[in-house]
């Protein structure tokens, strides 16, 4: 694999070897030269949560199985930001080759809003999202759940992504659409 600017310029420290140790305790699976940055938090269901080899995931992230059966699986040489969010309730893939700009929050479930029904206490509605190989999400986006992104798309800055994006295509706004393709 070709170095790029960013793993050209981690610094693996003895803190960052401590926190990959105790990631591989508990974590369904966690690949050869994971970078996890400080205050990364595992939650709820941490064994659940699969990371492949090469992955960088930065500070501030937050990775969460939220049930027994949901699961969370990160590709190979694929980097999350900064401050993301990343909420499972079914399952969360995300493919190889990614990059995931900061602040993204990516989420399987959403609550029902029935009317003669308070909001929290009705169920959530649940459905994969999957993230193809050689995308990039820019920051501040918003992944919603039952979305497939396909292989080397784009999705542009401060989007809300709600329906599937094919692959090769640039998709921006709130909600995102086709606005682009790579070249």
């Amino acid at each position: 694999m070709e170095d790029n600017q960013l793993r050209k310029h981690l610094r693996i420290t003895l803190k960052n070897k401590i926190r990959l140790f105790l990631a591989k305790q508990k974590l369904e699976s966690c690949g050869k030269n994971v970078y996890i940055d400080k205050n990364v938090e595992f939650q709820r269901f941490p064994q659940n949560i699969s990371i492949n080899d090469n992955a960088v995931i930065k500070e501030g992230t937050r990775i969460c199985s939220c049930n027994k059966n949901a699961k969370v699986k990160i590709g190979k040489n694929t980097t999350i930001g900064f401050h993301n969010f990343i909420f499972a309730s079914k399952s969360i893939t995300i493919g190889d080759d990614c990059l995931i700009a900061p602040f993204v929050y990516i989420v399987d479930s959403n609550h029902q809003i029935k009317r003669n029904f308070k909001i929290n206490q009705q169920p959530n509605e649940v459905a994969s999202v999957n993230i193809g190989n050689d995308v990039w999400i820019a920051s501040n986006v918003t992944i919603l759940k039952g979305v497939n992104i396909g292989d080397g798309a784009v999705i542009a800055a401060n989007s809300v992504v709600n329906k599937d994006v094919p692959q090769f295509k640039i998709f921006g706004g709130s909600p995102a659409k086709e606005i682009g393709e790579r070249k």
